[in-house]
Formats: C-alpha cells, structure tokens, sequence
C-alpha cells in the first residue's frame, strides 16, 4: 500500500506543530535574547519620562523627588553646575537641606556632616556633566555596561542647578535565568500537551472528512451510504447532505436511463421494424405495383410519425423529470388555454364527423405555466380522440368549485378496467393502447407530472363500456 504522506491528517498535525514551534521560537527570543534590551529600553524611556515629570512639578520639587526616586527605583541627584551636591535621594532614603552654617561643606564634600547625610557621586559624574555642558539641548546621558545616566539643567530655588538620575541596568540578569529555566520546563510540557491535542484535533477532523471522501466514491451505486457522524462543524454537516441529495439524483438518473432502456427499446423497434418491412417490400415486391406501393408507403409514413411522435414524448417526459429548476408560474388564463386546445381539436376533427360538446366557464385564472398546461390538456384531450366510443363524442368542462379550476374531458370509449385505473398514469403503461391507438404510453404521464409540479391533483373515474372521465383540479386565484 502507497504511504500517503500528505493526508489531511498528517497534514494538520504537521501545519499544528510548526505553529507551535513558531509561537515559543518567538517566545524564546522574547524572552531570553530580547529580553535585556526590552528592559533597558523599558527603564530608559522610564527614566527621561521621570525628569520630565520633575521639570514639569510647580511645587518644591524636593517632595516629587522623593517620590519618584522611590516609585522608579532611582537614584537623584541635584547639583549646582560646580557638581556640589544640594539635594539627593534614592528609594531607600533622602536627603534634606539644613539650616546649620556648615551645611554647605556637607554638601561640597558630599557625606555625613553634624545631622545631614548625602549619597556621593558616582565616579563619572565629571564626564557626564562635561558632556552636558557641551550639549545643545541642555540634556545628556551616558550609559555603561550596568548603569544608566541621565541629566539635564533645571531651575532650582531660582538658581541654575543639575538634574541628575541614574538607575541600574543589570537586575534583569538573574531574573533572566529563572525565566530561562521556567521557559525550559513550561516548553517541554507545553510541547508535549500540544502533541497530544494535535493528534487529536487532526483526528476528529480527518474522521469526517475521510467518511465524505467515502460516500464520495460511492455516489450514485446501489451499496448502503457510508456512516457520516453529524455534529462536527455545520459546513460538513451541509457538505453531507449536499452529497445525500446528489447521490439521490444520480441513482434516479439511474433508474431513469435503465427503465428508459428497458421499456422505450420495445416502442421503438415496433415501428421501425415496420419501416424497414414495408421499404424491403416496396423493393422486393410492389415496386411495380403503384397502388401496393403507395400503401407501402402510406405504412412507413404512419409508422414514421409514430416513432416520431413516440421521441417527442419521451423527451418531453425526460425534460420534466429531470429539470433542475421550477418553471417561473404567472397569472394563467385556464379558460383561454382549455378553449383555445378545443378549438385546435375540433378544426382538425370535425370534418370526420368528431362532437366536441364545450362548457367553458370564463376568467377562470391559476397560477402556472401556460405552455405546460396547454401541453396538459391537449394530451387530455388527444387520449379521449384515440379512445372515443362509436357517436365520436367528447365532452369538454371548465368550471370553479370549491376555490378550484376543475377540467373534466369525458368520451363514450370503451373504459377502463377498475384494477386499471390508478396504473393509468404510470409511464409507460400501455394496456389501454390497443388496436395501434398509442403512442408512447407517456401522455398521461407528462399530464400527472406537469399537475404535480403545479401542485393539483388528477384523477379519472369510467365504465367499462361506457366511457371515462379524466379530472384535473388546480388552485384557483
């Protein structure tokens, strides 16, 4: 057996843990290569937003430094532009002016002094404020390898001062270790959970996809339909039933084309071995004589109209059976369509002695289409001529009853047996055609299908011997 590498199954698991190994490639590099420039990026931004806020504060700055260096973690320092120290503050303590004559030299000198105390400054405060001197926006900063720097000048009580604050850069350090390790472990158990629930979504949604791709194959065979689990998705669960219906049509298709087979092959050998058994007589035998010749020929002329006719009907039979789509139904005349067919009849009959005694009710209107119920009664009507009993009479009817358009065609024929009558309509049933008087045995059948498909019903009562009346009954508007 072929390994099939690319089923859908195989397919979804492997799309399923490239996605997986995406998302933590991504959390990786977030997360231990990124991290530390994510962080210093973080705390720099933080830092010159914090001098912002500094600068901005109307009040005694000295109760905002307080609070910032203690919400941010930073350490503050305010100096005159000399670099002597006139305030200082980091999240654990802070550093107030004092009122004691030697204050000052606290200050230069940067340590404790009498009551007063102040952080010293970092060793490469000189650089920074060379550096800041030689700016042009009155703002540096200056940056090693654990430690960030940032200043710029302010006004302090009225005199011209240095804002300085530096924050540590390394403490992510050691926090990125123990994400490291807990990454480890959480990628480890997250892969293998990730495994387990791949196969297991790849597996519910092949199984119905493969039980479709199944009864796919086996649209239109006479084998049982093969097991669909509804319930998965609504998409499959119409794509199901889009196969149910197509695989309904198909067989019926199938029953259509072998019952066409089985029963049209007999009508149409009948007439056209008559052709062919006149024509050869007509060369072998009454060639030289004109009167049996024309007979002969007479006989291939009917026998062609049969078979004719016979094509007509099946087609037209084919056509309503197997049609997609409805016809588009509009308001219908039903007395124009029934007088009109009658008419047709009694022009081409009358002259052979056919009564064709009419009660047509006016404006009576269906929804429909005309052509087809046109085709409807003229079979009507055309079965009852074929039949007709010995005073050659038909009778035509048209009238409303009980919010019905009723159409009645009686004759005087020979009836139908009453084990015969609902077999009337089936297609093909030719036991009333005796004498060579059928055709197909499809007129009656287009009739009760074209009824059907306008929602009426038809149906037919007769004697035997005593003629037969066939009924139609529509919705009347």
């Amino acid at each position: 057996m072929k390994y099939k590498a690319r089923t859908f199954r195989k397919k979804l698991l492997g799309y399923f843990m490239l996605f997986t190994a995406v998302i933590f490639t991504v959390l990786w590099l977030l997360q231990t290569v990124f991290l530390q420039s994510f962080y210093n990026g973080m705390i720099i931004r933080n830092t010159i937003s914090a001098a912002n806020k500094i600068i901005a504060f109307d009040s005694d700055i000295t109760e905002k430094l307080d609070e910032i260096s203690r919400d941010n973690s930073l350490l503050v320092y305010v100096t005159d532009t000399d670099g002597n120290i006139l305030y200082s503050a980091d999240e654990y303590k802070k550093g107030h002016h004092g009122s004691d004559e030697n204050d000052g030299f606290a200050q230069m000198k940067g340590h404790k002094y009498g009551r007063f105390h102040y952080r010293e400054l970092p060793d490469n405060f000189d650089e920074f404020r060379k550096d800041l001197y030689d700016s042009e926006n009155g703002e540096a900063e200056l940056k090693t390898e654990q430690m960030y720097f940032y200043g710029k000048y302010i006004d302090y009580n009225g005199d011209k001062a240095i804002l300085y604050l530096g924050t540590n850069l390394n403490p992510i350090g050691s926090a990125a270790r123990i994400i490291r390790i807990q990454l480890l472990i959480v990628t480890f158990l997250s892969v293998a959970v990730g495994f387990v629930l791949a196969l297991f979504i790849s597996k519910s949604f092949s199984r119905p996809i493969s039980q479709l791709n199944d009864k796919a194959h086996t649209l239109g065979e006479n084998s049982d339909n093969t097991e669909f689990h509804k319930g998965f998705c609504f998409e499959l669960d119409e794509l199901n039933e889009t196969l149910d219906k197509t695989d309904g049509k198909l067989k019926q298709n199938k029953e259509f084309q072998n019952e066409l087979l089985a029963n049209v092959s007999h009508d149409l050998r009948t007439p056209l071995t008559m052709i062919k058994g006149y024509a050869e007589m007509i060369r072998d035998i009454s060639h030289e004589d004109e009167q049996q010749c024309a007979e002969d020929v007479a006989v291939i002329v009917r026998e062609a109209d049969r078979l004719t006719a016979l094509v007509g009907e099946i087609l037209e039979y084919s056509e309503l059976q197997m049609k997609e789509s409805e016809d588009i139904l509009t308001d219908c005349d039903l007395s124009e369509v029934v007088n009109s067919v009658t008419e047709n009849f009694e022009s081409l009959f009358s002259k052979d002695g056919y009564i064709f005694e009419r009660s047509v009710a006016e404006n009576i209107h269906v929804r429909g289409n005309s052509s087809r119920l046109t085709r409807a009664v003229y079979n009507l009507i055309d079965n009852a001529v074929r039949h007709i009993g010995d005073d050659k009479w038909i009778g035509v009817t048209l009238k409303a009853e009980n919010n019905k358009a009723v159409i009645e065609i009686a004759d005087h024929g020979e009836g139908i047996p009453a084990d015969e009558l609902e077999r009337i309509w089936d297609k093909y049933y030719t036991n009333r055609q005796r004498g060579g008087k059928g055709v197909s045995g499809l007129g009656l059948a287009i009739v009760k299908q074209t009824v059907t498909q306008h929602g009426g019903l038809c149906s037919a009562v007769s004697e035997v011997g005593a003629g037969s009346v066939f009924r139609i009954e529509l919705a009347k508007l």
